[in-house]
């Protein structure tokens, strides 16, 4: 199909090529694709009762608005070019519609698209980001004093408590900040927690944090020099720059006027806290209307809350001021710098954790310790690939896991190369560090895909699909239909196995079009159970004694499947050469849109489609790494760049 289909296309350009090809006209949309929608579209995807899969075409009209749904274009062209839609029930583009509708494509979506940076938009800091900077300006952390059992995990961050949880912004991720409201509610809480944090700052117990400033402090509080020295190391770290001579000197003015130097220090420090230029990203830096390089500061500021979602340290920030962050070795030194840094854990604790949906392992299980135990494999196993140089399809296919004692169990003899664990005294049970080792026995636990707490909170066939589809190859699916109902279990009689009686529950030709996506991947996992074992395993039984068991040993599991391009496999190791070779670009670039999403904090838009494909190429070819990834982003032009609104637009 992709060939004789290339063919036709190529056809199509040439044929339409006298006079300039049509689809340069202003008109191209409303004259060559508008019928074809209408005649194979509209009664699905139109002004009907229903409207699946979320998508109707009847409300793209104008030139913007086809602008503004180029993702939906580009899952309609990736459909169609498969011959999956329109559904096998009805009527089917002829080859020649297919051509002209991808041309179309490519024309306004690929070709022709300029790279350039989105619109300067400042942002507040997500409150994860709020607490690793308060953290970062004060030397310690903000917490409640909490009663905590020895087997429990609480959050016991303050910031973390009274903050509300940020929702997921249009980027789905949750730093996302640029349309949550700052209300009165979190205005107070700011308020409370600059009043906590000072307050900690200027009391005996935390003094040698304020000493590390001010030099040893003798008597009850600071000296006005060595107030003048705390201002002038706080103001410019909390607005992440060098700040004006004069504003540094209206304070010191106010202080030496000051009958009782502490309290007002703290009313001076706390405006500091409360201020914009705290709260919010980006709003100090130097702007003038018309495209141009974000500067050295907002570079600083762009790339460590990208790796660390924290502001720049010490080092980052005096490199900015010296004005040398704009050269090419400096700034790679620097990121590779920060990759080392025990901070750069923020990429899979925060970032992966998001992207991949990892906080839904704590739902697996009542028991306090075997969730967080499992969380913390594929978040320790992300940030070895994010910070070890590892090439990027390790996520799918890699020798390394990371393994505590408590799912030992799930790792047969490999488990043997861990270091042996004595339990402390009184403690029945603990969350344990994890250890590195090479998987040379299980190979079916190797990548992200089949960890056991991946499995085991995606239950089914259905739910291990949906989420390999759209977490690792990036691919939206709509909600299914509010009457889809439950597999059926077999009638009187029957002795279909559940694949079987599944293949009925999906007969619905409208269901058909994503189970067709979902089913070889989810039925591909068949050989795990709930909680994440591996069934085929030799020593299967054994773990699982005194437990019922689904499947006993030597029953036939069907794991086998067809992908929509007509790849079969048998088996998930199969599935997995699959993945790693014919859908490799596709993961890339998933892997690419997702990371650079996460590090400008936004949804990704039309003018940054060259600037992703440009960076799958080059990771693609030259088989990327995640740290080569991690320069090409930062390095990017929407991540350089910006364009302030006014009169040279």
């Amino acid at each position: 199909m992709r060939f004789s289909l290339s063919v036709l296309v190529l056809g199509v350009c040439l044929s339409l090529s006298f006079a300039g090809s049509r689809f340069a006209l202003a008109d191209e949309y409303a004259a060559d694709i508008l019928p074809l929608l209408k005649k194979y579209c509209f009664e699905c995807h139109g002004a009907g009762d229903e409207v699946n899969g979320e998508v109707d075409f009847t409300k793209i009209k104008t030139a913007a608005q086809v602008d503004a749904s180029f993702e939906k274009w580009e899952s309609a062209i990736g459909l169609i070019e498969a011959g999956e839609m329109p559904p096998e029930d009805s009527p089917q583009m002829s080859d020649v519609e297919r051509a002209i509708f991808v041309e179309w494509y490519s024309q306004r979506f690929v070709d022709s698209v300029e790279a350039k940076p989105h619109v300067f938009q400042p942002r507040r800091l997500s409150a994860h980001e709020y607490r690793n900077t308060m953290r970062s300006m004060f030397g310690f952390d903000l917490e409640v004093d909490i009663i905590e059992a020895q087997q429990t995990v609480v959050e016991k961050s303050m910031v973390m408590k009274l903050l509300p949880t940020d929702p997921r912004g249009k980027s789905g991720f949750r730093n996302d900040t640029h349309n949550n409201p700052l209300s009165t509610v979190i205005w107070d809480q700011y308020s409370y927690l600059a009043d906590n944090a000072l307050e900690q700052m200027f009391s005996k117990r935390r003094r040698k944090h304020l000493e590390k400033i001010t030099g040893p402090i003798a008597g009850t509080g600071p000296t006005f020099a060595q107030a003048e020295i705390l201002v002038r190391d706080f103001v410019p770290r909390a607005f992440r720059r060098d700040v004006d001579e004069q504003k540094i000197d209206q304070i010191l003015a106010r202080l030496n006027q000051a009958d009782k130097l502490v309290p007002v220090l703290k009313v001076e420090l706390k405006t500091v806290l409360m201020s914009p230029g705290f709260l919010y990203r980006g709003i100090l830096m130097k702007k003038i209307p018309g495209q141009q390089l974000v500067d050295d500061f907002e570079l600083a500021e762009r790339t460590a809350y990208f790796l660390w979602a924290d502001m720049p340290d010490a080092q980052l920030l005096s490199t900015a001021a010296q004005g040398k962050l704009r050269d090419p070795d400096v700034f790679q030194s620097e990121v590779t710098r920060m990759l080392k840094s025990p901070r750069a854990m923020n990429l899979a604790e925060d970032f992966a954790t998001q992207w991949l949906s990892l906080n839904e392992i704590r739902n697996i299980s009542n028991d306090p310790i075997l969730p967080l135990s499992l969380l913390s494999q594929p978040v320790d196993f992300m940030n070895y690939l994010f910070t070890q140089d590892r090439p990027l399809m390790e996520l799918i296919d890699s020798d390394v896991a990371f393994v505590n004692p408590n799912v030992r169990g799930f790792y047969g003899k490999d488990a043997k190369q861990m270091t042996a664990y004595r339990k402390q005294k009184g403690i029945e049970r603990e969350v344990v560090p994890n250890q590195q080792i090479q998987l040379e026995n299980t190979q079916e636990r190797g990548g992200i895909l089949t960890m056991p707490g991946i499995v085991a909170m995606n239950k089914g066939p259905v739910l291990r699909g949906v989420w390999m589809l759209e977490r690792i190859l990036g691919q939206h699916l709509p909600d299914p239909p509010a009457d889809v109902g439950q597999v059926k279990p077999n009638s009187q009689g029957e002795n279909l196995t559940f694949r079987e009686r599944f293949e009925l529950h999906r007969s619905n030709p409208t269901c058909a079009v994503c189970h067709r996506k979902i089913d070889p991947l989810g039925f591909s996992l068949q050989g795990y159970d709930a909680k994440g074992g591996y069934i085929l395993a030799d020593d299967y039984e054994k773990t699982q004694k005194n437990k019922k068991t689904v499947s006993k040993k030597g029953e036939v599991i069907d794991t086998s499947g067809k992908m929509p391009s007509g790849e079969e496999f048998n088996n998930f190791y199969e599935l997995k050469e699959i993945l790693i070779t014919t859908e490799r670009e596709t993961i890339i670039r998933n892997i690419v849109k997702k990371t650079l999403s996460y590090a400008l904090c936004r949804e990704l838009k039309l003018h940054d489609q060259p600037t992703v494909e440009d960076i799958v190429d080059k990771l693609n070819k030259n088989n990327g790494t995640y740290r080569d990834l991690i320069h090409e982003v930062v390095n990017s032009l929407p991540f350089q760049e910006t364009i302030i609104p006014g009169e040279k637009l």
